[in-house]
């Protein structure tokens, strides 16, 4: 993902603008892992290949959310590993 992709993302759920961008994995200038968290909500969406995932709640696959999570524990806050949104550790 493009950092300028920022200027244009705002939180599905809640529709808060600007969102916070926690970078994991950066290849060549772009996000290739990483997320992107809404300081309202408190919701996170996982950066997984460069592709930010914001879908709503009901759209998301728990399992993929929680992995991403035990995944890049070592590198994510904690809030969004222990009170992110919909699912945490």
């Amino acid at each position: 993902m493009k950092r300028s992709m920022l200027d244009i993302l705002a939180c599905p759920i809640d529709k808060h603008y600007p969102l916070e961008l926690v970078e994991v994995e950066v290849r060549e200038e772009e996000v290739k892992e990483g997320a992107l968290v809404c300081s309202k909500c408190s919701r996170y969406y996982p950066i997984i290949d460069d592709i930010p995932v914001m879908l709503p709640d009901e759209l998301r696959d728990r399992q993929r959310d929680i992995n991403f999570l035990e995944k890049w524990k070592g590198r994510l806050p904690d809030k969004v590993l222990k009170q992110g949104n919909p699912w945490h550790l």
